[in-house]
């Protein structure tokens, strides 16, 4: 079993000398998945490129722990927003980069497998060209899932679904990151309600904690504390904190 490191970050960044977020501390549990919301703007995309070591075009001071004293360095996968396949690749070669890149053994025959646990069997040849924007999210999501890292950072991962294979990709994602350090960036209360251990909202004046139900995830769409939860996170973002 890979052994999933609990992460505290702590810190304030600025963005061309304006403040972005000040003094906050994030902490996020080893082996749970941690949801992030709040409005545009307020640095969620930035804290997760952080954590990735990405450059974030900001100036960020603070720092970084994990709850092993490890570096994060090589334990980390991110998923960003925009797929960011490579149009040149096709669909099963694009799955497989991190391997072709780092120049380790390409399992091909799990990432057919993968590949189709997203949905997609039959189109491992085609280009990103040819697949539709929903498509090649769930192969950006394939990519992701491959790196089998302990750490993992998504950032609004199923935004391009369908309602229904949306909740079908969250169900996979769940399954196959159990007992991993999740971070998920997203906008949307009910996937939050659904999949998180933990949700936080981040306003431009901090962290607000959100009670989440009893029940673990992945919660049942129509469960009544799932839809309270959910409410409870639109209320926040809707009208600041509480």
């Amino acid at each position: 079993m890979i052994a999933a490191p609990s992460i505290t970050f702590s810190g304030a960044a600025e963005f061309s000398g304006a403040p972005l977020f000040d003094n906050i501390t994030l902490e996020i549990k080893g082996g749970e998945w941690t949801c992030l919301l709040g409005p545009s703007g307020v640095g969620k995309t930035t804290v997760l490129r952080i954590i990735a070591g990405l450059d974030s075009a900001v100036n960020f001071r603070g720092k970084i722990i994990s709850s092993d004293g490890k570096t994060l360095q090589n334990r980390t996968a991110y998923m960003a927003q925009n797929d960011l396949l490579f149009p040149w690749l096709t669909l099963l070669d694009n799955v497989c980069i991190g391997a072709t890149l780092r120049g380790d053994h390409v399992e091909k025959t799990r990432a057919i497998e993968m590949i189709s646990r997203v949905g997609l069997a039959g189109h491992e040849g085609k280009k990103p060209s040819q697949l539709s924007g929903g498509q090649r999210q769930r192969g950006a999501l394939a990519r992701t899932l491959m790196e089998d890292r302990p750490v993992i950072l998504l950032d609004e991962p199923f935004s391009a679904l369908d309602a229904k294979t949306r909740a079908d990709m969250q169900e996979l994602a769940a399954e196959l990151l159990t007992d991993r350090t999740v971070l998920l960036v997203t906008h949307d209360p009910a996937e939050a309600a659904r999949l998180s251990h933990q949700a936080i909202v981040m306003h431009s004046t901090g962290l607000q904690h959100i009670d989440m139900p009893a029940t673990p995830p992945v919660r049942g769409i129509d469960d009544p504390q799932t839809l309270a939860t959910q409410g409870k996170m639109l209320k926040i973002l809707r009208e600041g904190p509480q």
